[in-house]
């Protein structure tokens, strides 16, 4: 006898399958909601929204769920075992600690102006030569945060410069430009006239399995056709050369990544070495001696290939919060707006995974995300974000793949306006500089320049109606 584990949550017809799990076959969708990822849609409003296992997730695949969950949040030590590997520098504790909730952690740029105290940042930064080479005594990431014994490689902070601008009705609104410095370089100081800096706050764990499940012939079709020169809209696939192969790009702000990046994020972003990144991140630093004297070994692997990839299937099988106030005339009138500022050339409404679903790091596979109807509302694409607002614009100058400094992936827009139930904040784009939806539309230049005028023409109510679609994504 199968269980069903979400029947509060996904109501519907289900055949049960001992090998395979739970198939879902007909979903019933309350009133008010509308589906967003086929049967791996759950209907949440709550701070769990993004982190609750898609109704289909059961028997073996379940417990492997919850294995990866808790070592997706289990807050790692500098000690040596179960749980340790952290450091010497890193830049989180835990991938909890930056996607808490698997959302995004409220960054410390605005609450601590840059770096965090007490060990904790929830941001990335990546730093550059102007050149685009990386720096001997740091390489790409800036590991601001460091064990107890050991020396960071330096802190970040920011500043943000106000200008306001007026709506051509007279309503005024207010964007803010960060400009970052680093401190208390662990090295010889980098001279700032040698230095490009990206901050990335975290990306929302949403809907990954689905976008690891995409058909890439569709998102490569996109690519093909998505050239709107009236609208001077033509996005591009990102390609990455990964593991001796050449892939379609589709995760991170730059879809500079070709899967989940689980091996990395324990490397880079926490310092535990694994079978895919076996060496310390700062190898080679100071920090090692200073970790040694601190008891830390170096001879182990900290994290298995199996246990990355109970990770790895804890986000692929995280539900996507359903649509939600879907017969509010506010709604549906921002919906119809979204349209008229051609919003949805980019953040396409409607896409499609392949039959055969996903299949993880260690070759697991996960055929339920396989042959769904999708409603990301991206095209998974790189498009220019433009230059010249505020004398900076979008680009970070930071290269990733094919894709340049002033090159974004579309963001999916589905569950976005849950961001502040689960996490508490509403801060967004890649660096945070966008304090509310608007702010984030009002960002756009470049292939967005247009609907962002558009935007910028609508009357007030038009304007909080689009706003308000948004936020029922």
């Amino acid at each position: 006898m199968c269980g069903v584990g979400l029947g509060l949550i996904l109501l519907g017809a289900i055949a049960c399958s001992e090998e395979e799990g739970l198939e879902v076959t007909d979903v019933s969708v309350p009133s008010g909601y509308a589906l967003s990822a086929g049967t791996s849609t759950v209907f949440l409003n709550s701070t769990i929204a993004y982190d609750t296992e898609a109704p289909w997730v059961s028997g073996s695949y379940a417990s492997r769920f919850t294995r990866g969950d808790g070592l997706y949040d289990d807050v790692r030590t500098s000690g040596l075992g179960d749980g340790g590997g952290l450091g010497p520098v890193y830049a989180g504790y835990s991938c909890g600690s930056c996607h808490r909730n698997a959302g995004r952690t409220q960054p410390t740029l605005w609450s601590e102006g840059g770096s965090g105290s007490y060990g904790f940042s929830s941001m990335l930064v990546y730093i550059t030569r102007r050149n685009g080479a990386f720096f001997k005594n740091y390489g790409r990431v800036l590991h601001d945060q460091a064990i107890y014994g050991v020396k960071a490689e330096g802190k970040l902070k920011v500043k943000y410069d106000y200008e306001t601008f007026s709506f051509p009705d007279g309503e005024t609104y207010e964007l803010c430009k960060p400009t970052y410095t680093i401190t208390e370089w662990y090295a010889d100081s980098i001279a700032p006239n040698d230095l490009f800096c990206s901050v990335r706050i975290p990306l929302r764990h949403v809907g990954l399995g689905q976008m690891m499940a995409l058909d890439p012939t569709e998102i490569e079709a996109l690519a093909a056709r998505s050239n709107y020169p009236e609208y001077g809209i033509s996005g591009r696939a990102n390609y990455i050369n990964e593991r001796g192969m050449k892939r379609l790009g589709l995760s991170g702000n730059k879809a500079q990544h070709a899967d989940l990046t689980i091996e990395l994020g324990f490397s880079s972003d926490m310092g535990v070495t694994n079978s895919r990144y076996p060496e310390e991140i700062c190898e080679g630093q100071l920090q090692m001696d200073q970790g040694s004297m601190m008891g830390l070994a170096y001879d182990q692997l900290d994290v298995s290939t199996e246990e990355m990839e109970n990770v790895d299937l804890y986000l692929h099988c995280l539900g996507v919060p359903a649509r939600r106030n879907v017969n509010d005339p506010q709604v549906i009138l921002g919906e119809q707006k979204f349209y008229e500022a051609k919003c949805h050339l980019c953040h396409v409404t409607t896409l499609h995974t392949r039959p055969r679903g996903a299949v993880l790091i260690n070759n697991t596979e996960l055929p339920w995300l396989g042959n769904q109807t999708i409603h990301p509302y991206s095209d998974y694409l790189l498009h220019d974000m433009g230059s010249e607002i505020m004398g900076v614009g979008l680009n970070d100058n930071y290269v990733s793949g094919l894709a340049r400094g002033n090159e974004w992936r579309t963001t999916p827009l589905w569950g976005i306006g849950l961001q502040e139930k689960v996490n508490g904040h509403t801060y967004y784009l890649h660096d945070g500089r966008a304090r509310n939806v608007q702010e984030a539309i009002l960002w756009h230049g470049g292939e967005g320049e247009a609907s962002k005028n558009l935007f910028k023409q609508m009357s007030k109510a038009d304007r909080e109606a689009l706003v308000a679609f948004i936020n029922s994504l």
